[in-house]
């Protein structure tokens, strides 16, 4: 329940969904960030790639900001908004994870994209509540799936992990747009 000017669970969500475009530019970023990494990781160095990602994944949340400015509209909730404090929490889960894939990494180069994805999937698994979207449950899934598969079913997967990573994410950006936008009303029948 809640009372004369408290927002709602519901509406705190159709907000997040409608000032972020479902997190659509999060994804967006995350899998061109991957995709680079992951160039390094075949074509340069282990520690290059490690570094892009890090780094990368730190600038997400900026770059998003600015495309979301770009297509205009809001491009960050009102001060004192309900779901500020968790989109931060959950922002901050992800450094902190890579950080701890970079050391799996130093010690065996082709577990660091698994242990990645696998930070990364469950790191958006708080965006189900975040946003009222079931397709982070979706894409979580498919994050976490990778990166168990990558670590412990099929530790050849190695690279390719960060491979899989950044399309997933891509693969994600259009459902996660389209679904922020309201439902449009049937049409009345004459």
């Amino acid at each position: 329940m809640s009372g004369p000017g408290e927002i709602t669970i519901a509406h705190a969500q159709a907000d997040v969904r409608r000032v972020h475009r479902g997190g659509s530019m999060g994804p967006l970023v995350s899998g061109a960030v991957w995709l680079v990494a992951t160039a390094l990781m075949t074509w340069a160095s282990p520690p290059a790639a490690m570094w892009a990602l890090f780094v990368g994944g730190a600038l997400i949340f900026p770059i998003s900001t600015l495309l979301l400015r770009a297509r205009g509209g809001p491009a960050s909730l009102p001060p004192g908004h309900p779901s500020s404090a968790l989109a931060f929490e959950s922002a901050m889960v992800a450094p902190a994870g890579t950080l701890l894939a970079i050391v799996v990494g130093i010690f065996g180069p082709d577990r660091f994209f698994p242990a990645a994805t696998l930070m990364i999937g469950v790191h958006y698994l708080v965006f189900v509540s975040l946003y009222g979207l079931r397709l982070y449950l979706a894409l979580a899934l498919v994050l976490t799936a990778i990166g168990v598969l990558g670590l412990f079913a099929v530790p050849q997967l190695g690279f390719w992990a960060g491979w899989a990573t950044g399309a997933a994410l891509l693969a994600f950006v259009l459902p996660l747009d389209r679904a922020s936008r309201p439902a449009r009303e049937p049409a009345a029948v004459a």
